[in-house]
C-alpha cells in the first residue's frame, strides 16, 4: 500500500493543526520535515503515525510524535545492533491522552481499540494511561505499542539514537517508512 501525495500533504496539515491546538511552536524548516507513516499498510487513520525530528545524533534523539484520534502506532522494538544495546526511549504526554502498551500484567478492561484483524500482532496488553505532563522510559528492546485517545495527542520523545530502520514489528507486513505516490 502507498500514500498519495494528496494523503500525505492532508496528514501533514492535520498533525500542523495538532501542533497549534497544544501551543507548541513549530520553524518553517520543521514544517517541510514532518514525517506521515501508513506503515505500508494503507489505513493511515487507524494504524499510523506523525512525526517531526528535532534532532538525531550518534548520542541523542529528540522528536514530537503526533496521533490522529484512535491511531495506533503498531507494537515494535527497538532492537540491539552491534554494541548499541538498542534505543532507550522516554515519552512524555504533551497533549491529548495516550494508551502506551508494554509488557506486565494484561490490563483486564484497557482502553484500546485494536483492529480485530490484527489483534494477534498486539501481544503486550500492560496498559499506562499518559496524560500531559506523564512520562515512561521504555528499556532497550522492549516491545510496546501506543494508541491515541479520542481527541488524539502529541508526545515528545527523548531517546538514545534512533535508527528507525532497524525497528522489528510484530506485524510482518509493516513496512516502517511510507512510499508516497503523486497520484
Amino acid at each position: 500500500m502507498v500514500l498519495t501525495k494528496k494523503e500525505y500533504e492532508l496528514a501533514v496539515w492535520k498533525a500542523l493543526e495538532y501542533f497549534k491546538r497544544a501551543c507548541i511552536a513549530i520553524k518553517e524548516d520543521e514544517k517541510e520535515r514532518i514525517e506521515i507513516t501508513d506503515f505500508g499498510l494503507g489505513r493511515l487513520y487507524e494504524i499510523g503515525l506523525q512525526l517531526l525530528v528535532y534532532v538525531n545524533t550518534d548520542r541523542y534523539c529528540a522528536k514530537e510524535l503526533i496521533l490522529f484520534p484512535w491511531q495506533i502506532c503498531p507494537e515494535h522494538r527497538h532492537p540491539p545492533i552491534g554494541d548499541d544495546p538498542g534505543k532507550q526511549e522516554t515519552f512524555r504526554c504533551r497533549w491529548g491522552i495516550v494508551y502506551l502498551y508494554v509488557p506486565g500484567e494484561p490490563t483486564l478492561t484497557p482502553s484500546c481499540r485494536i483492529p480485530k484483524d490484527k489483534e494477534r500482532f498486539f501481544t503486550v496488553r500492560h496498559e499506562i494511561i499518559l496524560k500531559p505532563g506523564d512520562q515512561y522510559t521504555i528499556p532497550p528492546n522492549t516491545s510496546h505499542w501506543f494508541q491515541a485517545g479520542e481527541e488524539g495527542a502529541i508526545i515528545s520523545e527523548f531517546s538514545s539514537t534512533s535508527r528507525d530502520e532497524y525497528d522489528i514489528f510484530t506485524d510482518p507486513c509493516i513496512r516502517r517508512i511510507a512510499e508516497i505516490i503523486d497520484h
